[in-house]
């Protein structure tokens, strides 16, 4: 189990948290392939609203969600129409978390549960100064006003591992990764509940998929609130 607090002031992201454990990175689940060249297939269109909706979630303060700061989301969604129809995969979480947010259209950050070290999470504004290495090449990302996610205990405090634009390398699945934790980011006037809690459900069975005896959670988190899930 762990447990997130949604503590993202501007009352405008709620949260919708997955973990799963203990899982297999190298099992696709029963279907998925079938699932995903389907949905690739369904996304020639843009919907834009929605892509406009996210970018506004994200807009606060210095932050501004363009060019290489723009949602993760928009990256998969471009991949997914693309003529050859490229898309990105590296394991079995990462690929289910990319099929997620290209089905919504919604970013969504996975991480690696023992790599973080920790089974507390608080998303927040990222402060001035806060960066992470976010790839093998050593590049920054400033997180200044950024929603983060942030792994939380007694030595580190709240130390950012995740955003909606790009993941910590520090906290990135591995082949020998056997847990995860996982967030989707959902304009608050956008997503209703209960389809948010569908969304992670389905995030949840799909994990639930990588392995035999996974083990999973999933929560909708609005904006003050704490879940362990």
């Amino acid at each position: 189990m762990i447990t997130i607090t949604n503590n993202i002031e501007t009352n405008r992201v709620v949260l919708g948290a997955v973990w799963a454990s203990p899982l297999t990175v190298s099992n696709i689940p029963a279907g998925f392939e079938a699932a995903l060249s389907d949905l690739i297939k369904k996304r020639t269109k843009e919907l834009e609203e929605r892509r406009l909706k996210v970018r506004d979630m994200l807009r606060q303060g210095r932050y501004k969600p363009t060019g290489r700061g723009k949602p993760a989301s928009e990256y998969l969604l471009r991949s997914a129409q693309a003529p050859d129809r490229t898309f990105p995969r590296i394991n079995a979480p990462v690929d289910i978390c990319n099929f997620i947010s290209l089905q919504t259209l919604l970013p969504v950050s996975l991480w690696d549960l023992r790599r973080a070290g920790s089974d507390r999470y608080e998303f927040r504004l990222g402060r001035p100064e806060e960066h992470y290495v976010f790839n093998t090449g050593g590049q920054h990302i400033a997180l200044q006003d950024l929603v983060v996610g942030c792994m939380v205990n007694e030595t580190a405090g709240s130390s950012p591992i995740v955003n909606p634009v790009k993941d910590s390398l520090a906290t990135k699945t591995t082949p020998e990764t056997t847990a995860v934790g996982a967030c989707l980011y959902a304009p608050i006037d956008v997503v209703p509940d209960e389809k948010l809690r569908n969304v992670t459900r389905t995030f949840a069975n799909w994990l639930a998929g990588c392995g035999t005896g996974v083990e999973t959670g999933h929560a909708v988190i609005h904006p003050g609130e704490t879940k362990t899930l």
